[in-house]
């Protein structure tokens, strides 16, 4: 079945300028509240800054599902898109509500570190409660794991790491919100390829809603992601990794299983090298410092907004092998 395109463009159009409209009035309320960023340390700006993404970014996939609940309801879709939307919402329930559970669990998780700078071990133990719930929900990694325990155990490992990965990867203007945004791109285009509507309408929520943001943060900021934003960012990218169905039944092509892990190389990638740097070094692998990517390409002579651009022109130079493996 061929699914109504006007669907997905609603879907990428409605997180966008959701996300576009909610963040002045969040970035308000932060100010109001004192949840800003102040300058210091290994920061280069000068006043504060209102770590509003997160919030706006949430808003930005929650009302347009809100909206389409409403459209769904009165049958405002018409029949032939409302059919097997409702089909798949009602297959796939439980799944899709823990998925909007661990959304929002993260993005207040990731708030109480900005607010008061979680103790390590508390934001793991928040981290690894809502892995575990969403995993226990059917949300896992089941291809060659037939036991069940090995599931559960790879899915929680997985979601851990792309949320930590792109948490560390919030070190620069737009670099953060900008893979997330080139990753749920590639991950729509696989699910519309395989004709997984729901996937696909997930990923260009997400996409939608951190184009809305990016303007904010990049090349100056005038918002920050904030902890709420790179974990909801890196909670939706490990997610978007999970549902899709990389193999064709048809024509069966293995090699398109480490397409999420291209999708996802450039994160990763950075993650296990700062990593190994700091137990090398002996020190907390928790720690930030200035080992990443971002920071040695500015080192080299590039500006801080060229060596964002760089990185995301690798991921998409990553990511386009994913879909050729993914298309095959």
């Amino acid at each position: 079945m061929n699914f109504p395109f006007s669907v997905y463009l609603a879907a990428f159009v409605g997180a966008l300028v959701t996300s576009f409209f909610a963040l002045p009035l969040w970035r308000a309320w932060c100010i109001r509240i004192g949840l800003v960023d102040d300058p210091g340390h290994r920061k280069i700006h000068n006043s504060p800054i209102p770590l509003a993404g997160g919030l706006a970014v949430l808003t930005g996939l929650l009302v347009p599902l809100v909206i389409a609940t409403f459209l769904l309801k009165f049958n405002l879709f018409g029949e032939a898109t409302t059919a097997p939307l409702l089909h798949g919402l009602s297959k796939r329930a439980w799944q899709l509500a823990a998925i909007a559970f661990g959304g929002i669990g993260m993005t207040i998780l990731g708030l109480l570190d900005d607010k008061q700078e979680l103790d390590p071990l508390q934001k793991f133990a928040g981290q690894l409660l809502i892995a575990l719930i969403v995993a226990c929900s059917g949300v896992r990694i089941t291809l060659f794991i037939p036991n069940l325990a090995v599931s559960h155990c790879v899915t929680i490992l997985w979601l851990l790491t792309v949320i930590n990965a792109f948490n560390f990867m919030d070190n620069m203007n737009g670099l953060c919100s900008g893979l997330g945004y080139i990753g749920a791109g590639f991950f729509a285009l696989i699910a519309a390829f395989h004709g997984q509507y729901l996937v696909t309408i997930i990923a260009l929520l997400t996409c939608g809603a951190l184009l809305g943001f990016l303007p904010y943060n990049f090349p100056k900021a005038r918002a920050f992601l904030g902890d709420s934003g790179s974990h909801l960012v890196g909670y939706l990218l490990a997610i978007l990794a999970i549902l899709p169905h990389f193999i064709n039944r048809d024509q069966p092509n293995r090699l398109a299983i480490i397409s999420p892990l291209l999708v996802l190389a450039v994160p990763l990638g950075d993650l296990a090298w700062v990593v190994l740097i700091r137990w090398r070094k002996g020190q907390p692998f928790y720690v930030g410092d200035t080992n990443h990517l971002s920071h040695r390409l500015v080192r080299a002579g590039l500006s801080r907004t060229t060596a964002v651009m760089m990185i995301w022109l690798i991921a998409l130079a990553i990511g386009t092998t994913s879909l050729l493996l993914a298309a095959r």
